[in-house]
């Protein structure tokens, strides 16, 4: 069976995610240690026990749930012997990306840790607070849908097409002007949307001076051969190149997240020039991914989030 590993993004942190993972297994131990160390802090303090606010922190959320990937990955390679190269393909959801390299052997994990840190800090940075704003379009919509209320927006402030996560559920992003004048328009036109309780326009051209920092950081950043090839957010295509991942990671600060054009690709069957892949396992903190793929291509799921989950995977192979 040819499978995928997907690696959740930013909204999937909980206070206490990974904790059974730290207690079940010392591969999983090791990882947090790891992160601490480079981040010279005790992160996981704040994974394991909160408070929920200070997690929340763009610059905390992005490398906590990249370690508690991680540390299900490497638990799951070392106790259960399924290594990533079991996979055909690895992605994540935006900041997922950084655990879906962590995973495939492009990043270390300090590195990964390091570089989510600066790119959680600048991301918040790029925008005051208050002057951006994210919405979710939802219902009975698409990235057509989507890209109409955004364009119905822009006379007031910059708004685009941030995350194409699944027909049905597709996030637009921009200035609180352009946002509060789209979703007057989706309420005039009937389309159902929610204000998203975030820190700052992600992935909109709002976030350029964050992706100015990000190019800087990764220039000087390790990014080694990997395996298996890396669908990317932006081109929801594969990629196994280190000179390729360094720019589309650069890219993708202020590009659109086509999770669903990803999973489709993958999903799609090889000789209709897809990825052929059959089931895909969620690696981390809660179960939103495998949501979007059932919903999106109704395939077969797994989300590894205890160590009873990482057991009943192994055993499927």
């Amino acid at each position: 069976m040819s499978i995928a590993f997907i690696f959740p993004g930013q909204g999937s942190q909980t206070p206490g995610m990974g904790l059974s993972l730290s207690q079940a297994f010392a591969a999983a131990r090791e990882v947090f240690e790891e992160v601490d160390e480079a981040l010279g802090e005790k992160l996981s303090r704040l994974i394991f026990e909160g408070p929920e606010d200070e997690l929340t922190l763009t610059a905390n959320a992005q490398p906590a749930l990249m370690a508690v990937s991680l540390a299900a990955m490497k638990a799951l390679e070392r106790e259960f012997g399924v290594a990533p190269a079991k996979a055909a393909f690895v992605a994540g959801h935006s900041l997922g990306e950084y655990s879906a390299l962590a995973a495939a052997g492009a990043l270390s994990i300090s590195d990964a840790a390091k570089l989510l840190r600066i790119r959680g800090n600048a991301m918040q940075a790029a925008v005051p607070v208050g002057e951006g704003a994210m919405a979710a379009l939802i219902g009975k919509v698409d990235v057509a849908v989507a890209e109409e209320v955004a364009k119905a927006g822009e006379s007031a402030g910059v708004v685009v097409v941030a995350n194409d996560n699944n027909v049905g559920n597709v996030v637009i992003s921009g200035a609180k002007a352009g946002i509060d004048a789209a979703l007057a328009y989706a309420k005039e036109k009937g389309v159902r949307a929610i204000a998203l309780n975030v820190s700052a326009p992600f992935h909109s051209p709002l976030m350029q001076p964050a992706a100015e920092a990000m190019a800087e950081a990764l220039a000087g950043a390790s990014i080694a051969p990997f395996s298996p090839a890396l669908i990317a957010n932006v081109t929801a295509r594969p990629v196994s190149e280190p000179a390729s991942v360094r720019k589309l990671l650069v890219e993708q600060v202020t590009g659109r997240v086509r999770w669903r054009e990803s999973v489709e690709w993958m999903a799609r069957p090889k000789e209709q020039e897809g990825g052929g892949v059959e089931r895909f396992i969620e690696v981390g903190a809660g179960k939103q991914l495998s949501g979007m793929v059932k919903r999106g291509v109704g395939k077969d799921t797994f989300a590894l989030n205890e160590p009873a989950d990482l057991e009943a995977f192994a055993k499927t192979l």
